[in-house]
């Protein structure tokens, strides 16, 4: 059974930083590309950052500059780096491989920045 498990969240002032983890168990995690994404209600679910089995990673122009994915296979982890946090960053934050299996979709964890 897949299980994906957010943690690290919370409130934050604008210019603050959190650094989001997600633990991982029943893939085979370092031969997954691996994802973070958001979603606030109502709104379609953004894909914020990925991390390819081999470390390459990429972002979300809204993110770029301030956001760094990182991971450790040896912890089945996955990382989300936040800097320079902005009132507009404020959501519910996933993980999930990537491409995201629709299987996998955990609770996530609740980001809120303060301005």
């Amino acid at each position: 059974q897949v299980q994906l498990v957010e943690s690290g969240g919370g409130l934050v002032q604008a210019g603050g930083s959190l650094r989001l983890s997600c633990a991982a168990s029943g893939i085979n995690f370092r031969y997954n590309a691996m994802g973070w994404y958001r979603q606030a209600p109502g709104n379609q679910r953004e894909l914020v950052a990925t991390i390819t089995s081999g470390g390459r990673t990429n972002y979300a122009i809204s993110v770029k500059g301030r956001f760094t994915i990182s991971r450790d296979n040896a912890k089945n982890t996955v990382y989300l780096q936040m800097d320079s946090l902005k009132p507009e960053d404020t959501t519910v934050y996933y993980c999930n491989t990537f491409p995201g299996n629709p299987a996998y979709w955990g609770q996530g964890t609740q980001v809120t920045v303060s301005s």
